[in-house]
């Protein structure tokens, strides 16, 4: 008999799926390569009474994923919003989170970038000070303590199938167990003597708000390499730029070095932001 469903969990070749008519099963894919996501809408065929076998993926709306040289890394399948968790502690790398808002970019996500842990007044000022050129390009940003009330992030998520990302130690896992009390996910204690946080959500799992409304929680990320962007991609994705893409005396402009760029003239007039132009040219190092 066969089934038709979506991924909620993803442990290595191991997968939790929802299907339609509201059960839960545990399957498995076929061969030993998977190229499955949290998120994915899948067709399966019962193996027994407790396993199924993943036969078929359908299209994808979305697949947010990041990559380096040697391979890829799925994190969610049929997104529509991405949610950028950042804290006031531990201290956050603004570069990460350009390279998670040119992903979104990438795939026509609408992006939300969320900094938790605001009840820490005297780190506030430094942490809105990073984000500030993300909010002054249009990113909308939202300011919340997630231990003491997330309730202002429900009208973000109405209506939306939302993945979470960020650093370890941001507070995903809190946040989820703020707006969903029953789930209890995994929390953990910041190092404070490094700065970091510690892993604690291990693998992506989808949760049900409502009808209408779902939020995958993922793993905690140090790096989101963009190799599969080409350059062409990558200028897109970054909104500021693109009133001057075109304008270059060279069609090729790499926005480096080149004569007459409108990029780096922009840039000069202090138009653009020196950190996000940074990243931008390590992007487009990256791609080649």
């Amino acid at each position: 008999m066969n089934a038709s469903g979506t991924v909620v969990a993803a442990h290595g070749r191991q997968y939790r799926v929802e299907l339609d008519g509201g059960e839960t099963l545990s399957c498995f894919t076929r061969g030993k390569k998977s190229e499955l996501a949290c998120g994915d809408r899948v067709s399966i065929r019962y193996s027994d009474s407790n396993q199924g076998v993943i036969e078929t993926i359908a299209p994808r709306r979305s697949l947010l994923y990041r990559s380096n040289a040697f391979r890829e890394k799925l994190i969610a399948a049929n997104v529509s919003q991405i949610i950028i968790v950042v804290a006031t502690e531990p201290s956050f790398s603004d570069e990460l989170v350009t390279r998670c808002l040119v992903a979104a970019e990438s795939q026509n996500l609408r992006a939300l970038i969320v900094l938790n842990k605001c009840d820490l007044t005297d780190r506030l000022p430094a942490a809105e000070a990073t984000l500030t050129p993300f909010a002054r390009i249009g990113y909308p940003l939202l300011r919340l303590s997630a231990r003491t009330d997330a309730s202002a992030l429900r009208p973000f998520l109405s209506g939306q199938t939302s993945v979470l990302v960020g650093q370890s130690g941001m507070g995903k896992s809190t946040l989820i167990n703020a707006l969903l009390p029953g789930v209890r996910a995994a929390t953990r204690k910041i190092s404070t003597a490094l700065d970091t946080g510690k892993h604690t959500t291990t693998h992506a799992t989808l949760y049900r708000l409502d009808a209408q409304s779902a939020l995958i929680d993922s793993p905690g990320l140090q790096a989101f390499g963009l190799h599969h962007l080409a350059p062409a991609a990558i200028e897109r994705a970054f909104p500021e730029l693109r009133p001057f893409l075109g304008q270059c005396r060279f069609r090729d402009c790499r926005h480096a070095r080149e004569p007459d760029c409108a990029v780096r003239a922009a840039l000069t007039r202090g138009e653009l932001d020196s950190r996000r132009y940074a990243v931008f040219q390590r992007l487009l190092s990256e791609a080649g």
